[in-house]
């Protein structure tokens, strides 16, 4: 059994006890959220579609552990020119653990 589920503006495949990196959520580590937009669900083959969510369905999840992703180097150049820039940047992450799908 698997859903799709909007956490954070983004959507996610998410199934049950599956960890995944969202993009950081205003929750302390070890809350417990929900999350009710769910968009699709698929029980055993039987695939129910929201629109544009399902009514009475909702995600459970634990927040593991906040973190920054790996660094992402941004590198500009103008041949001939004499011009280059570099710049970096990380990104806040949590991770989150799917406890429960209702």
């Amino acid at each position: 059994m698997y859903v799709i589920v909007e956490i954070a503006g983004q959507q996610f495949k998410v199934q049950k006890d599956q960890k995944l990196f969202v993009h950081r959520l205003q929750a302390e580590e070890g809350a417990q959220l929900s999350f009710d937009t769910v968009m699709l669900k698929d029980s055993d083959g039987e695939i129910t579609i929201g629109a544009p969510k399902i009514e009475g369905a909702s995600v459970k999840a634990t927040v593991l552990k906040h973190l920054k992703g790996d660094k992402v180097l941004v590198f500009k150049k103008k041949r001939r020119k004499g011009y280059q820039k570099m710049n970096g940047h990380r990104q806040y992450l949590s991770q989150i653990q799917v406890t429960e799908i209702l």
